[in-house]
């Protein structure tokens, strides 16, 4: 995949960009705290398109949301937007994994006579939250935002010292090919001198503040529903805590045009098992060009993928 970069409304927009010009117009979108490496491993074996991978703002190496703005889902649908426009794209398809797969929904459902096709890896519409933790939700992120003004930014040593840190993150610890992929893009050196004296994450901060407000388990279903274009769903088994068996399958049964693909593997199994995702994918972004059945998706299935 070749660096390249944008400019939108925001600010710049560094990505990562393989495939054919003029073939389907893919744009990829990676999830939370990670950046356009994410699709490094998957790109080779996507053939037939044009894939562009931006690294969100926040992430990577693009710019950072102004002070006093909150990072979004209904903001990040923009800048997504905004990344096409800048790209001269008018219609495209959507390639998600977790964060990114849930903005995708948001801009899918949103802007439907600009989307073409979604394929979305381990999360579909957005994490839902009870209503009766609307205030308490609010009252954590307020007081996290006002906490981190100010704070001083880990430092690592070296890059090893990272990548072993991102392979331990929380619960969706990924492994160290995977790990070094995403750090090689997501840290810059600390330097006083000429020598670094170590690295930091050149994400923004405020990344790993709590989301303020959610949608409630209704309008996720809503907004799902409201997902027109063909979708495909490709989630890891065994399910992940957040959105376990049978809600997610749920889920996906609201989509008018939509199918679930079941591989086995973890959260980030586009970039640890990329051949058995891109098998999964198939020919999903290709059939949306040409032929009789050019929007059509299959109907409504579950497909459990081989090893």
């Amino acid at each position: 995949m070749q660096d390249f970069s944008l400019e939108i409304p925001l600010g710049r927009i560094t990505a990562l960009r393989a495939g054919t010009p003029g073939a389907p117009r893919v744009l990829a979108l990676h999830g939370w705290l990670d950046n356009a490496a994410s699709f490094v491993p998957l790109a080779p074996h996507l053939h037939g398109i044009d894939l562009v991978a931006p690294d969100l703002p926040g992430h990577g190496g693009s710019v950072h949301l102004p002070r006093g703005a909150d990072y979004s889902f209904a903001g990040a649908m923009h800048n997504v937007l905004d990344i096409a426009d800048a790209l001269g794209w008018d219609r495209f398809a959507l390639l998600g994994h977790s964060m990114g797969a849930g903005i995708a929904s948001l801009v899918a459902a949103g802007s439907p006579q600009r989307v073409t096709r979604l394929l979305a890896i381990e999360a579909l519409g957005a994490l839902p939250e009870a209503p009766e933790r609307t205030v308490t939700r609010l009252r954590e992120a307020v007081a996290a935002t006002r906490a981190l003004a100010g704070k001083r930014l880990r430092t690592f040593p070296t890059l090893e010292t990272a990548v072993r840190a991102r392979m331990q993150a929380g619960a969706l610890g990924v492994s160290e090919a995977a790990a070094r992929l995403l750090v090689e893009r997501g840290a810059r050196a600390v330097r006083s001198g000429q020598a670094p004296d170590g690295f930091e994450w050149s994400s923004d901060p405020r990344m790993t503040l709590p989301t303020m407000v959610r949608m409630t388990e209704p309008q996720v279903r809503n907004l799902i529903a409201g997902i027109e274009c063909p979708t495909r769903v490709i989630y890891a088994d065994p399910p992940q805590p957040y959105l376990p068996e049978p809600l997610r399958s749920e889920h996906v049964a609201l989509l008018p045009r939509g199918e679930l693909v079941v591989v086995p593997g973890t959260h980030h199994l586009h970039m640890e098992q990329p051949a058995a995702v891109a098998a999964a994918i198939g020919d999903f972004f290709v059939r949306a060009a040409s032929g009789p059945d050019a929007g059509a998706c299959d109907p409504p299935q579950t497909v459990a993928a081989g090893p």
